[in-house]
C-alpha cells in the first residue's frame, strides 16, 4: 500500500466527519503522517440587502468565524486525543472547491471525509461535497460513511 505522508481531513462537525476523524487517526499512526484538519464555512448568502437589527454584515461574518474557530478546536480536542502535532485550517468558500484547492496546495497524498450518503431528493437538493470532492480531488480520497440505523 502506497505511504501516505500528508492526510487532510475535511471536517462540517458531523456524526460522519467524528467517524472520518476514527480513520485518519488511524492512518497518520500506522503511517506516521502530518495531518490537517480543514473547516470551510460554507460561503455566506450576501445579507447586506437586507435589515438585521443591531448587528453588521461584516460582525455576522466575524461571529460567524469566531464560532466555527471555536468548534474546529472543540472537535479536535475530542476526536484527535491520540495524537499530537496537527494543523488546522479554517476557510470561507464553496467546501468541494475548498478541499480541493487546499489538497493541491499542502501536496495532499489522502483526502479523509465523512459522506451523509444522502440520495434521490436529499441528494438533488443538498448534493455531494464528497462526491464533488472525489470527482476533482488531486490525490486519493476516504469517504465514511456513518451507517443508518437500519443499515
Amino acid at each position: 500500500m502506497k505511504h501516505f505522508k500528508k492526510i487532510l481531513l475535511a471536517t462540517d462537525f458531523s456524526d460522519c466527519s467524528e467517524k472520518a476523524s476514527e480513520y485518519a487517526v488511524s492512518l497518520v499512526k500506522m503511517y506516521n503522517s502530518s495531518l490537517t484538519v480543514l473547516h470551510i464555512i460554507n460561503e455566506p448568502v450576501d445579507l447586506r440587502g437586507f435589515y438585521v437589527p443591531h448587528i453588521s454584515f461584516e460582525q455576522l461574518e466575524k461571529e460567524i468565524e469566531t464560532g466555527a474557530g471555536a468548534m474546529l478546536e472543540k472537535f479536535c480536542k475530542e476526536n484527535l486525543k491520540e495524537i499530537e502535532g496537527y494543523e488546522t485550517l479554517l476557510v470561507t468558500g464553496v467546501p468541494y472547491e475548498e478541499i480541493i484547492r487546499i489538497a493541491s496546495e499542502t501536496d495532499a497524498s489522502l483526502i479523509v471525509i465523512g459522506t451523509h450518503g444522502r440520495t434521490g431528493l436529499d441528494h438533488l437538493i443538498f448534493g455531494s461535497t464528497a462526491e464533488r470532492v472525489v470527482r476533482s480531488a488531486p490525490c486519493p480520497v476516504m469517504t465514511v460513511r456513518v451507517p443508518a440505523q437500519n443499515d
